[in-house]
C-alpha cells in the first residue's frame, strides 16, 4: 500500500491542503505501518478535538530536503554555472534503495521507486528522475563529457523497463499508470554516438549499444503498442493505440487510471466540479495530458478557453507519433545489427506506414502546417502548436512541408525570447507566453535539418539571450521563460525558483555548441 491508497485519510489531507503542496503528502515517509496508521485514523477522526494536521505530523515525516551549500557566483559564466550544478542535481541511491533494487523490501523511501544508479533531477527540490526531461539534460551532460551519468541514467531507465514494463512519468509509485514522451530510443542513440567516439579513439567494444539495449527498446515499443491486436473497427482505440479509417495504427496518450492524480488531488477534484464531463473521463484526460509532458495546454481542450473541456485521449498527437516512428527505425537498425533481417524489415515497414499516416492525418494542405488529429471527431485539431516542429526534427516532412512550416513558425511563433509553445494565452503553463527548452531544441534542430539556417540561428540567439538575461538577474537557469516579453523574464512556475533547471541547462549547452 502507498500513501496515495489510504482512501479517506489521503483525501482529507489533500483536499484540505494540510501540507501546502499536493506533492508533499504522497512523498512523505510513514513512521510506522500504513495499515496501522489508517486504522488509527478511522477510529480517531470522529472524536472531538481530532486534529488532522497533528495526526499527519505524528505519523509521517516529510522526505529529506536536499539542501546544499551551492550558491550562484556572479563571476561564473552560464556554462560554468551549469557544469558546477551537475553534482548538485545528482541524486545517489540510498542504502535502502540499493537493498530494494536487489529485492529486499524497505519503506524508508516511501513512494520513491528505487533505482540502482545515480541520476540527475530537474531542479533542487526534486528527489525523483523524470522521463523526457532526462534526454534534454543528457544533451548538456554530453557537452560536459559526463558520459558516466548518461550511462547511469539509461541503465536506470532500462531497470524500470525490465521491472515495471515501461518507463513511468517519474520514479514514484503514484506515477505508475502513465509514461512520458518516449525519448528512450534517442537516449540510446546519443550514448551510441558517444561510444563510437571512444571506439575511434582506440577502445574496443564487445557489444554495440543498440544491440545491448535492444530488449528494452522492444519492451518500450510493446508498451506503447499494447492492445493493437484487439483493434477491429475504424477509429476504435485500446490503451494508447488507435485504428484509423485507412487501417493504419497511430498512438495517443493514456493512463491506466481514471482517478484524480495523487500529486494534484485537490486541483483535479475541484476541476471535476466545474466540468460537464463525467469525473472518471475528466481524470483520464488529465492523466493522459500529464503523460504528454504538456501539462497543461489548451492544445488538449475542445474549447481553448475552458480547462474543463480537456479531451486528451481523443487526440492523435503529432509529436508522439514522430517519436514512435523514431523508435521503430531504431528497432529496425538494432535488429539488423543483431543479425535478424526479418525483424529489421518488419520494423522498417512499420516505420514507413507510420510516416505516411502522420502526413495523411496531421498535415494540412490548406493551412500548410502540422496539426494533432481528433480521431473521435474525425478531423484535425485547429490549434497551432510548436509540436508541428517534430516532423522536421525527425525529417518526416517533405522539403516543401518544412519550408511552409518554417514560414508559419517565423510569422507567428518566433518571439523576442524564442519560440512560443502556442498562440493561446489560456493561463496554462504550456501555452503563451511561455517557451520551453525542449521545444526550442526540437525546433532549432528541425530547421537545420532542412537548411533553414537563418531562422534556426535567430531562434538560437533569441533563446540563449533570454536565458542569459535571466541568469544575470537571478543567478539561475529556470524551467521556462516568458518569450513574448522584450525584457527576458522567467515565467512563473508551480513552485519557487530553485537551482536547476535540467533541460534548460542541457539545451543551453547543446545549442551553443552546435
Amino acid at each position: 500500500m502507498g500513501i496515495h491508497e489510504l482512501g479517506p485519510l489521503f483525501e482529507e489531507v489533500q483536499l484540505n491542503n494540510i501540507l501546502g503542496d499536493g506533492k508533499a503528502f504522497p512523498d512523505c515517509i510513514p513512521t510506522r505501518d500504513l495499515n496501522e496508521i489508517n486504522a488509527d485514523y478511522l477510529q480517531s477522526k470522529a472524536k472531538a478535538g481530532f486534529d488532522l494536521k497533528k495526526f499527519v505530523e505524528l505519523n509521517f515525516s516529510l522526505p529529506k530536503a536536499y539542501s546544499t551549500d551551492y550558491k550562484s557566483a556572479a563571476s561564473k559564466s552560464a556554462a560554468q554555472h551549469i557544469e558546477a550544478l551537475w553534482n548538485v542535481l545528482t541524486r545517489k541511491p540510498s542504502s535502502s534503495q540499493k537493498r530494494d533494487t536487489e529485492g529486499g523490501p524497505d519503506e524508508e523511501d516511501g513512494s520513491l521507486i528505487p533505482l540502482p544508479h545515480p541520476y540527475i533531477v530537474p531542479g533542487g527540490r526534486f528527489r525523483e528522475i523524470y522521463y523526457w526531461d532526462s534526454y534534454f539534460t543528457m544533451l548538456g551532460l554530453q557537452i560536459c563529457g559526463r558520459v558516466d551519468l548518461i550511462q547511469n541514467m539509461i541503465d536506470n531507465f532500462s531497470f524500470l523497463i525490465d521491472r515495471i514494463g515501461y518507463i513511468p512519468n517519474g520514479n514514484r509509485t503514484y506515477f505508475l499508470g502513465r509514461s512520458q514522451p518516449p525519448f528512450f530510443s534517442l537516449m540510446v542513440k546519443l550514448l551510441r554516438d558517444e561510444d563510437e567516439k571512444l571506439e575511434r579513439d582506440g577502445r574496443e567494444e564487445e557489444e554495440g549499444v543498440l544491440v545491448k539495449y535492444l530488449p528494452q527498446l522492444e519492451k518500450e515499443y510493446q508498451f506503447w503498442m499494447k492492445g493493437s491486436d484487439l483493434l477491429s473497427n475504424a477509429n476504435s482505440s485500446q490503451h494508447r493505440v488507435v485504428l484509423m479509417e485507412d487501417g493504419s495504427i497511430l498512438n495517443r496518450y493514456w493512463d491506466a487510471y481514471n482517478t484524480p492524480r495523487p500529486e494534484a488531488y485537490k486541483e483535479d477534484v475541484e476541476l471535476s466540479h466545474q466540468s460537464r464531463q463525467k469525473p472518471e473521463e475528466l481524470f483520464r484526460h488529465l492523466r493522459a495530458a500529464a503523460e504528454s509532458g504538456w501539462d497543461f495546454s489548451s492544445r488538449w481542450f475542445k474549447d481553448v478557453k475552458s480547462f474543463g473541456t480537456i479531451h486528451t485521449t481523443d487526440i492523435i498527437p503529432v509529436d508522439l507519433n514522430c517519436l514512435l516512428h523514431h523508435l521503430e527505425q531504431t528497432l529496425a537498425e538494432a535488429y539488423q545489427l543483431a543479425g535478424n533481417s526479418l525483424k529489421s524489415s518488419a520494423y522498417q515497414s512499420l516505420s514507413l506506414k507510420r510516416k505516411l499516416a502522420i502526413k495523411k492525418y496531421c498535415w494540412s494542405d490548406e493551412k500548410k502546417f502540422f496539426f494533432d488529429f481528433d480521431f473521435v471527431a474525425n478531423r484535425q485539431k485547429e490549434q497551432l502548436t510548436l509540436a508541428a516542429a517534430f516532423p522536421l526534427f525527425f525529417e518526416l516532412a517533405s522539403p516543401d512541408q518544412a519550408m511552409a512550416t518554417a514560414e508559419l513558425l517565423e510569422e507567428k511563433f518566433l518571439k523576442p525570447g524564442g519560440m512560443t509553445t502556442t498562440l493561446e494565452h489560456s493561463g496554462q503553463q504550456w501555452d503563451a507566453p511561455n517557451g520551453w527548452a525542449p521545444l526550442q531544441w526540437i525546433t532549432y534542430k528541425g530547421l537545420l535539418n532542412y537548411g533553414l539556417e537563418d531562422l534556426a540561428n535567430q531562434l538560437k540567439s533569441n533563446w540563449t539571450n533570454a536565458n542569459l538575461k535571466v541568469y544575470q538577474q537571478t543567478g539561475k537557469m529556470t524551467e521556462k521563460y516568458d518569450v513574448w516579453s522584450d525584457n527576458a523574464e522567467a515565467s512563473g512556475g508551480e513552485y519557487p525558483n530553485q537551482d536547476g533547471f535540467g533541460w534548460t541547462n542541457g539545451v543551453y549547452l547543446a545549442i551553443n555548441n552546435s
